[in-house]
């Protein structure tokens, strides 16, 4: 069974839009494009590089998949592995891409993941996405969050944790900290959350 294992650049306050760049994402009015951009350094490279390395599928949504379709194919040397990895694309409006190779997946986008996830194959890895991981997770299908918390609150802008979800819990596998203060972290399902009475 493969894992889906969500990766983002998030703020302190739950913020995942238009991290890298100021035009990425505008939708909503979100003037805050490029937000990580003061925060990098040496170590959030090697582990953003190491990380990237991994063996991995795609999983995206069509907008995610809108922005990278035109840049990833002219810059393969910065991302080993982005152009050969097949590209699963949810999407309710589109059928096809020129980004190669891709799989448009449609209607019951829960249920085709649910099915993905049990195919050999590599891990599927979900970057940006907004939209498709709040069905990701309302479905209970993340395995894994690899998150990089950024010491910065924007008081706008998509979030990773938008709507309700399951109480679940996680466990710390690993965790670093950049000299510019960024959290960089990995949790992996433990189970449901059960309180303790």
């Amino acid at each position: 069974m493969r894992k889906l294992v969500v990766l983002e650049h998030i703020t302190l306050d739950g913020v995942i839009q238009s991290p890298g760049g100021r035009e990425e994402d505008t939708s909503g009015g979100f003037a805050y494009g490029g937000w990580i951009a003061p925060y990098s350094d040496s170590m959030l490279g090697t582990l953003l590089r190491r990380q990237m390395n991994l063996p991995f599928d795609l999983l995206l949504g069509r907008r995610t998949y809108d922005i990278w379709a035109p840049y990833w194919p002219h810059h393969g040397e910065i991302w080993q592995g982005v152009n050969t990895a097949t590209k699963y694309v949810a999407s309710n409006t589109v059928r096809s891409g020129t980004w190669q190779p891709s799989v448009f997946i449609s209607d019951d986008i829960a249920g085709k993941v649910a099915a993905i996830k049990q195919t050999q194959g590599p891990d599927l890895h979900v970057w940006g996405s907004g939209n498709l991981i709040q069905t990701l997770i309302r479905h209970d299908l993340v395995d894994v969050f690899w998150l990089m918390i950024y010491p910065i609150t924007l008081s706008a802008g998509k979030r990773l944790f938008a709507e309700s979800t399951l109480p679940l819990a996680f466990q710390v596998t690993e965790s670093n900290v950049t000299s510019k203060g960024v959290i960089i972290v990995n949790y992996e399902r433990t189970g449901a959350f059960t309180p303790r009475r």
